[in-house]
């Protein structure tokens, strides 16, 4: 009987230490989920990021808005009969 307590015991301690150390345990879980969140996160704010660029992709195929304002806003183009004021602060070394 004394042999099967050991034996049990010897068990008992080996699932134990799978439990709080090994592959599959307790920290290695919340650690895992603590990722998962994070990704998820990430996926969340890429999405917004793609959603965004889609639809200035539609703009910029399906107006001259968008394209004008592109180029004015990127390219620095002005159009024809408009003046282009460049403003200096005398105070700033180049």
């Amino acid at each position: 009987m004394r042999i099967l307590n050991f034996i049990l015991l010897g068990f008992l301690l080996i699932l134990q230490f799978r439990l709080w150390v090994g592959e599959g345990s307790i920290s290695q879980t919340v650690s895992l989920k603590n990722k998962i969140e994070q990704q998820q996160t990430m996926n969340q704010d890429l999405r917004e990021r793609n959603d965004e660029l889609a639809h200035e992709v539609l703009d910029l195929q399906h107006g001259t808005d968008a394209i004008e304002e592109y180029a004015r806003t990127e390219l620095g183009m002005i159009k024809s009969g408009e003046s282009f004021f460049l403003v200096v602060n005398p105070h700033k070394k180049p």
